[in-house]
């Protein structure tokens, strides 16, 4: 059967299918394959595109409210989930329980527990670690955003959390 629709097709088309000849444009196919790719940009949001955000809080907590205005005021879209309870929550994007806050924020694939500021969840995009799941601020440190308490700041440590629950100092403040 190969043979019949071989010699149905134009001469010319068999003689692109010979052997030798797919040996000289492989070379040439996958040079520009590469430089296609090299050359190619990665992919990011144009400039001033603010950055979606889901938080999950709930409805009653007036310092989570004043973190989500502390996103928006420095580039970031969150949507809001107001929810009863929000263990299930925590339970699912892994943040370990010494680490939980008041509200949860999924950005990116990364996971923001707390009132964890703004910049600091800038440098996490920018740098974009793989083993880090997410950025915390345990507890409610005052002075850190939405917990702002005139001009009393307490300090506090972000940390940065991985997978296995391990934590680390990403910034202190």
């Amino acid at each position: 059967m190969r043979l019949a629709l071989e010699s149905a097709w134009p001469a010319g088309y068999r003689d692109w299918m010979t052997i030798p000849f797919r040996g000289l444009l492989l070379p040439v196919f996958l040079t520009a394959a590469l430089a296609a790719v090299s050359t190619a940009q990665p992919a990011s949001r144009p400039a001033g595109a603010r950055v979606p955000m889901k938080v999950y809080k709930t409805a009653t907590c007036g310092c989570c409210a004043k973190w989500v205005e502390h996103m928006k005021a420095n580039g970031f879209d969150p949507t809001v989930q107001d929810l009863p309870d929000l263990s299930a929550v925590k339970m699912e994007s892994r943040v370990p329980a010494p680490l939980q806050s008041c509200h949860t924020a999924t950005v990116d694939g990364y996971v923001i527990e707390g009132h964890v500021p703004a910049d600091a969840v800038q440098k996490l995009l920018a740098q974009k670690p793989r083993n880090v799941v997410g950025l915390a601020v345990p507890g409610m440190p005052i002075g850190s955003p939405g917990m702002e308490q005139g001009a009393r700041k307490d300090p506090y440590d972000i940390l940065a959390f991985d997978r296995s629950g391990t934590s680390t100092v990403f910034e202190k403040r």
